[in-house]
């Protein structure tokens, strides 16, 4: 089975940056390169939406609230995936969670949780005014 792990969450003033990890291990069905992956998060009291994805090809989408301040990129040399976050606002705060799936080939649309199969147990970002 897939594992995800996140990393590089914490706490930060508006206007602050942020850069998450997540590093995809024990993939016994696809290689790394041919994952579509992506970050969601998920406020107190809220539906988990989704933030940014990239496919195989490196093609990136962004959530309305997101873009412009945020870069999804990948590493497959490492099975790595980032999510830099700039201009941080307080509702930016949530739990965020990185998530893989190899049935997207091409990403064209903002992610919907439903698509994805392998999930990562999530690193918390707050955003204080």
């Amino acid at each position: 089975q897939v594992h995800l792990v996140e990393s590089g969450g914490g706490s930060v003033q508006t206007g602050g940056s942020l850069r998450l990890s997540c590093e995809l291990s024990g993939n016994t069905y696809s290689s790394f390169d041919v994952y579509c992956m992506a970050w969601f998060r998920q406020a107190p009291g809220k539906e988990r939406e989704g933030v940014a994805a990239i496919d195989r090809d490196g093609n990136a989408f962004y959530s309305a609230d997101v873009k412009g301040r945020f870069t999804i990129s990948r590493d497959n040399a490492l099975n790595t995936l980032h999510l830099q976050m700039n201009n941080l606002k307080p509702e930016d705060t949530a739990m965020y969670y990185c998530a893989a799936t190899p049935d997207i080939a091409t990403i064209a649309t903002i992610p919907r949780k439903r698509f994805f199969r392998s999930w990562g147990q999530g690193t918390q970002v707050s955003v204080s005014a």
